[in-house]
């Protein structure tokens, strides 16, 4: 199914010693891992390996965590052989073979996150210990990868993030044994913050409705720095609890606070329900200091655009990727997206294979399913072919570095897929910062733990 289709409709690791008690550091590099096929949590003894698929099946990122598990099923069909392939063809690295992993045949179990985190991690908790889940991918809150990400650290399990756009997920809750292939809130400044400048000027203020949870924070900060450092200042910044469906009492004070621009720091239904209400509240006609009055949503994505209809159109914000890339990865991907589920994917959808196909990559060229190979494949490994351009894995923290799209809500689309256009790609030189950037301080990365 083609695009007019849619449109138309080397690291320290420990190990036990026995008897001892203690740890004792290893260095496990090359061939080595090739004979390490044991001495580490849910080694693999038959001829399957099972992947745990952890996404949210209910509460307010559902839409996210349905197009995520359509995603996984299309990954674990591909890497057994199954389908066209899809982006395997044009990943760089050519170590998978379509014979599942190391020759063992992909399986997977699944559980529901509820987007919350004491929920995400019974359910991880459950795949690693009764159904021998030998890693844990999925989720669309950050929230719960951070909760994940260290009960997978603790376990001993790699754990591939689904999407979690906090800062703090490679910042101060970073884990060895956790790895993000998702942008996070600075990027999505550092990318939106000089199309706004340029657009709407840079004489704005402010008004923030934020999440209150770590990604409504750590976006909130981000997108409130890089305006300011553009010459906006900020009005107010009011939090909101997940749980939120009505956004009324939280709009009504932004319409005499003095601020000409709402950022909306919301995602999923949130975000849904929060711009419905501020255009219920007339703020889109609105003309504050002489200036029409302008909305901002800083995290986009293609089921929230839908799920807010026309009230997307015009408004700004970025996103991960996009069906409607060129690139050959990205349209392997709709094809066989769209040949299997008869609809282009979201970004949700592209984030989960990459990290499936990414996971099954690297113990491919690391010979093992033990989780500190895996790791060892995975930190500054540099890839292409999954769309977003040229990406690197940093091994310092284990942020994906790529381009960051700015897009907006299109005033006239061609279909119920067709709702986002992409204004500007902005190339990852822009998006990138220092592993001790003070928005990413605290908390260490520590070493890969194998579970046994």
């Amino acid at each position: 199914m083609s695009n007019t289709n849619f449109t138309r409709r080397g690291l320290l690791k420990t190990s036990a010693v026995a008897g001892a008690g203690l740890a004792v550091p290893t260095i496990f590099t090359g061939d080595v891992w090739a004979d390490a096929h044991s001495g580490y949590l849910n080694a693999p003894q038959g001829s399957t390996v099972t992947l745990g698929f952890n996404v949210p099946q209910s509460g307010p990122y559902a839409d996210e965590g349905a197009d995520e598990l359509r995603a996984y099923e299309l990954a674990v069909e591909h890497l057994n052989g199954g389908g066209d392939g899809g982006m395997m063809g044009t990943f760089s690295s050519k170590a998978l073979e379509g014979n599942g992993i190391l020759g063992k045949k992909v399986e997977y179990v699944t559980g529901d996150t509820q987007t919350k985190s004491d929920a995400a991690r019974a359910s991880a908790k459950s795949m690693i210990e009764k159904d021998g889940a030998i890693m844990i991918t999925g989720g669309s809150s950050s929230g719960v990868a951070v909760a994940v990400q260290g009960l997978c650290q603790e376990a001993g399990i790699i754990f591939m993030a689904g999407l979690t756009h906090s800062n703090d997920t490679t910042g101060k809750d970073k884990k060895a044994n956790g790895f993000r292939h998702f942008f996070n809130g600075y990027m999505s400044a550092a990318a939106l913050a000089p199309v706004l400048a340029a657009r709407y000027g840079t004489d704005r203020t402010a008004y923030h409705l934020t999440a209150d949870y770590t990604w409504g924070w750590t976006q909130q900060e981000s997108i409130q720095a890089a305006t300011e450092a553009l010459g906006w200042q900020t009005a107010n910044n009011v939090l909101t609890p997940l749980a939120t469906t009505d956004f009324s009492s939280y709009v009504a004070p932004v319409l005499n606070s003095g601020a000409d621009v709402l950022v909306l720091n919301h995602y999923g239904g949130n975000m849904v329900n929060s711009l419905t209400s501020a255009v219920q509240f007339g703020l889109r006609e609105k003309q504050v200091n002489g200036k029409d009055f302008e909305i901002v949503v800083p995290l986009y994505s293609r089921l929230m655009a839908k799920g807010a209809g026309a009230n997307v159109k015009g408004i700004f914000g970025s996103t991960n990727w996009h069906w409607s890339l060129p690139d050959e990865g990205s349209q392997a991907f709709v094809k066989s997206f769209g040949t299997k589920y008869g609809f282009p994917p979201s970004q949700a959808a592209h984030t989960v294979y990459c990290q499936t196909l990414l996971y099954a990559d690297a113990a491919q060229r690391a010979g093992t399913f033990n989780p500190c190979g895996i790791a060892e494949a995975l930190e500054g490994f540099e890839f292409d072919g999954l769309g977003n351009g040229p990406v690197l894995y940093r091994a310092e923290d284990h942020q994906c570095f790529k381009d960051v799209l700015v897009v907006k809500g299109k005033d006239n689309p061609t279909s119920e897929f067709d709702l986002l256009e992409i204004v500007e790609i902005t190339p990852r030189a822009q998006v990138e910062y220092a592993v001790d950037h003070p928005m990413f301080a605290g908390g260490d990365l520590g070493t890969c733990n194998p579970g046994a």
